[in-house]
């Protein structure tokens, strides 16, 4: 089913420099016949699983339910074992287990994707082919060992060693690794190590070896359904053929599996925000205080709201990027690429990208639930209704796949790696901002029924060049040192964000408002009006403080001046947009946008 259509699409990071059409992207209402049919699938899925996911002991059963079914290797080619279907619809795959909360989709995530893309992205053929068709079946499972006591996001100070036999057949490893997800029923792990003292290096350990063991399992806040594990080895012995990559390069496969990593964790993280929201609007529609339901107050339908517009928001987002990988994909594949290496250099090209989704996307899933928390009163507070357990799951999704805020300053230092290495051209239109910004202003509105968002989009990535030119000038002269600046790029980060996501959400509701048997209309174009007058909100304050942290004098009231400018979205009336969302949604009874 992959699609091996060749055309031209945005490099990583043009996002900010050149704009998309709504024909560009790709949205879940296209989705074809197949692709509804394996998305029902998914749902029967979860629906049956239940309970089963919030408990340790059931996550084999569920995890070779899911083999049987073709999930795990469905990311896989065939001649590996796996049933290879299209990027989107993995992602809509990933986006439905991401409803299963209690442990299950943390299962899921680790061993299919820093589980087994390792071997899939840096394997001999001999590893491919000895370990993943039994990972792609769920016949065995696999665990990722990268951090340890006093290595966490310097992953590259880790003190695990792996020393050559006299023979030079084999290492032995010697070490300990924490905080591993599915460590208590993992075949085969994924363990990082320093090859004589120094050189980082991944192997394929199976886990049965002898020298292996695990530590009790974790008392977690949450996701309490996933194995976590100390894994501890003693003169481990692996063959010299069970390296990955080159010995040295392990850095390689750490960052690069994290960064698709990162983005099946945007993914996951749709099905968390719309678990919440359909169990808020069930709820709100079923209490009654006052003699009616509390789902006609107006503050609980602007959290209605308000949690629909997080919601379909990163789903525009998601989708939009996932549509990028699979066009980079197959033009690399048509160029001649292997798969594998296709993958992995699209992963690697939108960096970018999928660390920005992966904080959205954490944090609309922490605000979705904590609101479905609230909406529920003090029965939110209960273990009896599901939302307690899902608000202690949904915190870990801040911390793994790098922290929220790693992720934030990564975000910003790889765009700029990128602009430094020619990959991508910010100089030239962050100088053309600059000289806009001599001229009088422009009242022009694009034509047609958008025109005011796509101009406030334009606007919101010119506000952003004009800010990171300034700091990147700044860096160049020597009078800033972004890496003591961590503040400034979380700033500047954060502006990406909201520039992505507002494109993705314009081109999406654009899209959709010229589709036959369109239905929605209304709800989606209040999602539209209200995200982008947010937006321009969080922007502003975004580019002062960080132009305040770098700038003064008449140089920072030019640049507050180019603020203004660029921050003219007109006032809307959110609150009737958000009672139109919810009043929608209350209708349905369920999130159906």
């Amino acid at each position: 089913m992959a699609d091996t259509v060749s055309k031209k699409v945005l490099m990583g990071g043009e996002f900010l420099i050149k704009d998309s059409q709504p024909e560009d992207i790709f949205i879940p209402e296209e989705w074809n016949e197949e692709q509804q049919m394996i998305r029902q699938t998914v749902i029967d899925f979860v629906e049956q699983m239940g309970n089963k996911g919030k408990k340790i002991e059931n996550q084999v059963e569920l995890m070779t339910q899911a083999g049987e079914l073709g999930f795990l290797g469905c990311h896989i080619p065939d001649e590996y074992g796996g049933m290879l279907l299209d990027t989107n619809t993995v992602t809509m795959i990933c986006e439905y287990i991401g409803g299963t909360y209690g442990g299950f989709s943390t299962s899921f995530a680790a061993h299919t994707g820093i589980g087994m893309l390792p071997i899939l992205y840096f394997g001999s053929e001999e590893l491919r082919n000895k370990y993943l068709p039994d990972l792609s079946n769920g016949i065995k499972f696999a665990a990722y060992c990268l951090t340890e006591p006093g290595s966490g996001s310097d992953a590259l100070a880790a003190k695990t060693r792996a020393d050559l036999t006299d023979d030079g057949n084999a290492y032995i490893l010697n070490g300990q690794k924490m905080w591993i997800s599915n460590a208590g029923f993992a075949h085969v792990f994924i363990v990082f190590a320093q090859v004589e003292g120094d050189k980082f290096t991944g192997f394929v350990v199976e886990a049965d070896s002898e020298g292996i063991s695990l530590g009790a399992e974790e008392d977690k806040m949450g996701i309490k359904g996933s194995s976590t594990r100390q894994v501890f080895f003693e003169n481990v012995k692996v063959p010299k053929e069970n390296i990955l990559g080159e010995i040295g390069k392990g850095h390689l496969i750490a960052f690069n599996v994290l960064n698709i990593g990162r983005f099946k964790l945007g993914a996951l993280t749709i099905g968390g925000c719309k678990m919440a929201t359909n169990a808020s609007i069930k709820y709100a529609n079923e209490r009654k205080q006052f003699k009616q339901p509390i789902s006609n107050f107006g503050a609980i339908q602007h959290k209605l709201g308000e949690q629909a517009i997080r919601t379909f928001v990163l789903e525009s987002s998601v989708y939009r990027l996932s549509d990028m990988l699979k066009d980079r994909k197959d033009n690399l594949v048509a160029e001649g690429k292997s798969y594998s290496d296709a993958l992995l250099q699209a992963a690697e090209e939108y960096a970018v990208e999928c660390a920005l989704l992966k904080v959205y996307g954490s944090e609309a899933a922490d605000f979705t639930i904590d609101e479905a928390v609230q909406i529920h009163g003090g029965y939110g507070f209960s273990e009896e209704y599901m939302v307690a357990g899902a608000y202690r799951d949904a915190r870990i999704n801040r911390i793994y796949e790098g922290t929220n805020e790693i992720n934030r300053i990564l975000s910003v230092s790889m765009l700029l790696k990128k602009a430094m290495k020619g990959q991508i051209d910010i100089v030239g239109p962050a100088w053309a901002v600059q000289k806009e910004l001599a001229s009088l202003p422009s009242n022009d509105i694009s034509e047609g029924k958008y025109g005011q968002e796509k101009k406030a989009v334009k606007d919101f990535k010119k506000m952003l060049l004009m800010v990171a030119g300034y700091i990147a000038k700044e860096q160049m002269d020597g009078k800033l040192n972004l890496k003591e600046e961590q503040e400034i790029l979380m700033n500047v980060s954060d502006m990406m964000m909201d520039c992505f996501n507002a494109e993705s959400v314009l081109l999406r509701v654009e899209k959709i408002s010229n589709m036959d048997g369109k239905v929605f209309q209304t709800a989606h174009d209040a999602i539209l009006q209200t995200f982008i007058y947010d937006a321009t909100a969080r922007m502003v304050k975004s580019a002062t403080d960080a132009l305040a942290s770098c700038a003064e004098g008449d140089m920072l009231n030019i640049l507050l001046n180019g603020v203004k400018r660029f921050s003219k979205y007109p006032a809307k009336n959110v609150k009737q947009f958000r009672r139109k969302i919810a009043a929608y949604l209350i209708s349905q009874n369920e999130y159906t946008l």
